[in-house]
């Protein structure tokens, strides 16, 4: 059984940091597309940061507009997981904070609805 499970999430002021981890399980996620998306109080969930593998053999990092230079995505693939470093915070960026996976390759839309496996999420609030 597949299983995708968040951590470290919690709360930090504007302008701090905070490392969120999603360790897989269930089979091996080296070559599927991981991402991290967030949903706030009333709002849609929006895809944050992503990594993919390319058919040039090598990862490629995604990032949404609103996150790119604060954030960064990485990958430990002898682990089964992917981390999001979160420099800057702002307020805005308080959501739930959910991992996911998919086995596409090459390129994304990174939508929600194209993810095939989902965490239950790590609440990121951050305070002024």
């Amino acid at each position: 059984q597949v299983q995708l499970v968040e951590s470290g999430g919690g709360l930090v002021q504007a302008g701090g940091s905070l490392r969120l981890s999603c360790v897989a399980s269930g089979r091996t996620f080296s070559k599927h597309a991981m991402g991290w998306f967030r949903q706030a109080p009333g709002k849609e969930r929006e895809f944050v940061a992503g990594t993919r593998w390319t058919a040039t053999n090598t990862y490629y990092a995604d990032y949404a507009d609103s996150v790119k230079g604060r954030f960064t995505i990485f990958r430990d693939n002898a682990k089964n997981s992917v981390y999001l470093q979160m420099n800057s915070l702002k307020l805005e960026d308080t959501a739930e904070y959910y991992c996911a996976a998919d086995p596409a390759i090459g390129t994304m839309t990174w939508a929600p609805s194209g993810m095939h496996y989902w965490g239950k999420g790590t609440l990121v609030t951050v305070s002024s």
